[in-house]
């Protein structure tokens, strides 16, 4: 599933060829890529239609496109999720419509349309109302409950630590809790994980504050690279708006890497299941707490 650096990449491509422009026309193509939208395909396209796009915002794994009005005040925008497969393409009009394509909006005075494509169908777009939002600025209905992830100016570090802290649960369960802290799935969680050498079942109750500092900035860090490097594809579901590939597969330390040598001691990085995914760790430099998992057989 494409993580936060992933759809920030998809969020700047968007602000670079679409912002500003207005739509002519949508078609939606499977009315489950629409179906968080629950007045239809036709109310969707009709709320769109004849609208500006005033910019791409992004919360977490959440995007949105603010639409202007006739005042040229964004009162909705089309929100969207990506979910296991989605891609938000900018082509040329003439390119091929490929056999997994879910929405088509066009734009007034032709040039590159953008294209919802979806193989698993678990992503989906939908057109709700801005509303104020508690820590600042509006923001979609869907996504208020959605909490501020960690590259964004806004996010409260201490208020992070103190959750943090208060909780019995697994630190890397709390790190994928969207509640807590937008944004981080299981790729980024492994890898911020083994950088400050803490084993992901460790609960967050039993870390000191320092050492919660310093996994919120081994977060930043593994984000802000894989934001560089243009996100992480382990295969052609995750692309770019261009759709290009993104490189930070190649960086990746735990993630993915089981029986491969640690890059810090040499031994070998062990995987175990966790929430129906699971979770890379070197055995050595992340050790379990006493009576948890070790990844042992």
């Amino acid at each position: 599933m494409p993580e936060l650096p992933e759809v920030e990449v998809v969020r700047a491509g968007l602000e670079r060829w679409i912002v500003g422009r207005r739509v002519a026309g949508v078609e939606v193509l499977h009315p489950r890529a629409i179906r968080r939208h629950q007045a239809g395909a036709g109310d969707f396209a009709a709320r769109v239609e004849g609208r500006r796009i005033v910019s791409a915002a992004r919360r977490g794994k959440y995007l949105w496109l603010p639409l202007a009005t006739r005042r040229e005040q964004p009162e909705t925008a089309i929100v969207g999720h990506l979910g296991m497969s989605g891609q938000l393409l900018v082509l040329p009009p003439d390119a091929p419509d490929g056999p997994h394509l879910r929405v088509r909006f066009r734009f007034e005075n032709g040039g590159r349309e953008l294209r919802f494509v979806d193989q698993r169908t678990f992503g989906g777009l939908a057109v709700a109302d801005l509303v104020g939002d508690p820590a600042g600025g509006r923001v979609p209905v869907p996504v208020v409950h959605i909490g501020r992830d960690p590259l964004d100016p806004a996010f409260d570090d201490e208020a992070f630590v103190r959750r943090v802290r208060s909780k019995d649960s697994e630190v890397k369960r709390i790190l994928l809790d969207q509640t807590v802290a937008s944004g981080i799935g299981n790729i980024y969680a492994d890898e911020a994980l083994w950088r400050i050498g803490i084993h992901g079942s460790r609960p967050g109750r039993r870390l000191s504050r320092a050492q919660v500092l310093d996994l919120l900035e081994s977060v930043r860090a593994v984000m802000g690279e894989a934001l560089a490097q243009g996100g992480t594809s382990f295969d052609a579901l995750y692309v770019n708006v261009n759709g290009e590939s993104g490189y930070f597969e190649r960086s990746l330390n735990a993630y993915g890497q089981e029986g491969e040598p640690c890059a810090r001691c040499g031994t070998p990085i062990r995987r175990i299941a966790f929430m129906n995914r699971s979770s890379y760790f070197c055995p050595s430099c992340q050790r379990a707490p006493r009576g948890r998992p070790t990844g042992r057989r």
